[in-house]
């Protein structure tokens, strides 16, 4: 069957005893990683591996012995407890040497885990697993992490004391960071806070954050807000080097201007207005971008937001205008409108 975010989340924290399979399918294969990491976890205990109750393979293995997953799947061990089989890098190429295994299985048989990279809704593999009543279907898509898997996260590590402003700071950096790099700040949180109860922080988060996040992007917005123009060439220029596109700068100077006309537009002042922004502003800016909003204010954050959605549209345009040129220039006459007060 085919599990929804929250269906899929409740099933990998605790999986059903004694169902046929999981398949987890996605582009990121980090992502795909940690799901498969906390459904065999949760399922098999922590001594799955020393009790060789999980037998691990290579998909490719299949296609010299195709046999060997329905061997796995029957096999008793030793040891009392469940049992699983994970495939890795399956393809749908491989459905025919998985499926058989699958359609044998009988209680009491290896829970059988596949993990593969993006699978076509109409490839055979993905349907048997959406289609079987006892077998799930996982898509992990390139979403930010959830408040419910933030908190899973926390809890996890033991960091269940977490004051509501730090919990907005937390929830900043997983939209931020790909969730392995989430998972080890909040690790590295936990034994910052190892044998200290009081509540966690923004100061403890802010110890423990990685120190960049994509830096050089948050120094050219903000070296444009607050009228910095002659820092600007210098800083497109390294981004241009990293193979940043001029539509994702575009895109990334809408979301600020955006956030800060938000903030300035607030009844209870651009103070109120950052924290209210969704998705929550990064508390390491939260102040600058506090400032901004309070310089610029409403009506002149309007004229600047035209004159970026102006830039985007010439951009995603059949026009053939240099499109960093484009872009830088609008950024000055941004950062001029701002040195002018």
């Amino acid at each position: 069957m085919k599990l929804k975010t929250h269906e899929a989340n409740r099933h990998f924290a605790k999986p059903a005893p004694d169902t046929t399979g999981t398949l987890i399918f996605g582009t990121d294969a980090m992502r795909v990683a940690l799901k498969r990491q906390d459904l065999l976890k949760n399922l098999l205990g922590e001594s799955a591996e020393e009790e060789m109750r999980l037998t691990r393979m290579l998909a490719g293995e299949l296609r010299q012995d195709p046999a060997a997953l329905s061997d796995a799947v029957k096999a008793q061990g030793f040891f009392p407890g469940p049992r699983a089989v994970f495939v890795e890098d399956a393809t749908d190429a491989l459905a025919d040497k998985i499926i058989p295994a699958l359609e044998d299985w009988q209680s009491g048989d290896a829970h059988v885990v596949v993990t593969a990279g993006n699978l076509k809704p109409t490839g055979k593999l993905r349907k048997y697993f959406e289609k079987h009543p006892f077998a799930f279907a996982v898509g992990i898509y390139d979403d930010p992490m959830s408040r419910d898997e933030v908190q899973t996260e926390l809890s996890k590590a033991g960091l269940n004391n977490v004051d509501g402003e730090a919990m907005r700071d937390l929830e900043a950096l997983a939209r931020a960071l790909d969730p392995g790099d989430f998972r080890q700040t909040v690790e590295k949180l936990s034994l910052y806070k190892l044998g200290d109860p009081s509540t966690v922080t923004p100061d403890d988060v802010q110890a423990c954050a990685p120190a960049s996040t994509e830096a050089v992007l948050d120094d050219l917005l903000h070296a444009t807000a607050e009228g910095r123009a002659p820092e600007l060439g210098p800083l497109l220029s390294r981004l241009e080097a990293q193979g940043i596109a001029p539509t994702r700068l575009a895109i990334a100077t809408t979301n600020h201007f955006r956030t800060l006309h938000m903030a300035a537009s607030d009844p209870e002042g651009p103070n109120k207005g950052i924290f209210r922004a969704r998705p929550p502003v990064h508390f390491k800016s939260r102040d600058r971008m506090t400032r901004q909003a309070s310089r610029w204010g409403a009506s002149k954050l309007e004229t600047a937001l035209d004159m970026i959605i102006e830039a985007d549209l010439t951009l995603r345009s059949t026009s053939k205008a240099p499109q960093m040129a484009l872009i830088e220039r609008t950024l000055i006459r941004l950062a001029f409108m701002a040195a002018r007060g």
